[in-house]
């Protein structure tokens, strides 16, 4: 159903989840800022696709991790809003964020912090710059993942932190409840994108160890979690808030 006039932030935008999440929205009629760390490039090609879908997207460099840079960002968010001609938006997916495999026994503290300021503080505190711009009404999504409920070797900074997200998640939705905003945790499972290097999508054991232990027989694609994420963003989930939703087609039961 076509939802003109909204508009949503997305963190990450320009690949994987975070850019299949800017093209559902796009498809819904929903316009998008979205970031993008470094790949310009990428960027520039989600917006023109996002532009083909029948969408304005705009893509605004950030760094997740540097908070200081915050202020900055919000003020060119605040820009392309008066570009739009309206002062708030309606969705915020957070979605930037790293992964990381090093063993337990070898994780410093400088790629603690690393992950840290990515996967948790960046989260954090962006969404407390931007929540005054938000509409009342509106919908937060924070991506975590699958890690958080089942085991896999060499994750632990990654899925602790994540972890960490989903208990943000439930207090914000409570926190944010009077003013009618959502807050909901997506935690999808194995993905086919470029993230953790791409292993899901180009290893072929990998692939299929993967598809071996999920229900529906086989890896995730970003086409099964963009679209869910717009469709819960949307006004048809709006009794949904302080949720943890598993997108994994049943990985580990």
């Amino acid at each position: 159903m076509p939802e003109q006039n909204k508009i949503a932030i997305v963190t990450g935008g320009s690949r994987g989840l975070g850019a299949n999440t800017v093209l559902a929205l796009a498809g819904r009629g929903v316009n998008t800022i979205f970031t993008y760390r470094s790949g310009r490039e990428e960027a520039d090609k989600v917006a023109k696709a996002a532009s083909e879908a029948g969408a304005e997207a705009v893509a605004l460099q950030l760094d997740s991790a540097n908070v200081g840079s915050f202020d900055d960002f919000v003020g060119n968010v605040r820009a392309v809003l008066d570009g739009w001609g309206v002062e708030r938006f309606d969705y915020l997916v957070n979605n930037a964020g790293m992964s990381d495999h090093t063993p337990f026994a070898q994780v410093t503290e400088a790629l603690l912090d690393q992950v840290y300021a990515v996967n948790f503080k960046g989260v954090f505190f962006l969404t407390q710059k931007l929540v005054p711009l938000m509409n009342d009404g509106g919908r937060i999504v924070n991506i975590s993942t699958g890690l958080t409920r089942f085991w896999t070797p060499d994750t632990v900074p990654y899925a602790s932190l994540k972890g960490a997200i989903e208990v943000l998640t439930h207090y914000l939705a409570r926190e944010f409840g009077p003013r009618g905003i959502t807050v909901n945790a997506v935690a999808p499972g194995a993905i086919a994108t470029d993230f953790s290097g791409g292993v899901v999508r180009d290893n072929p054991q990998v692939n299929k160890m993967v598809a071996g232990m999920t229900a529906l027989g086989r890896v995730g694609e970003p086409d099964d979690i963009g679209p869910m994420i717009a469709s819960l963003l949307s006004d048809g989930n709006r009794w949904v808030t302080a949720q943890r939703i598993e997108v994994s087609g049943g990985m580990n039961l």
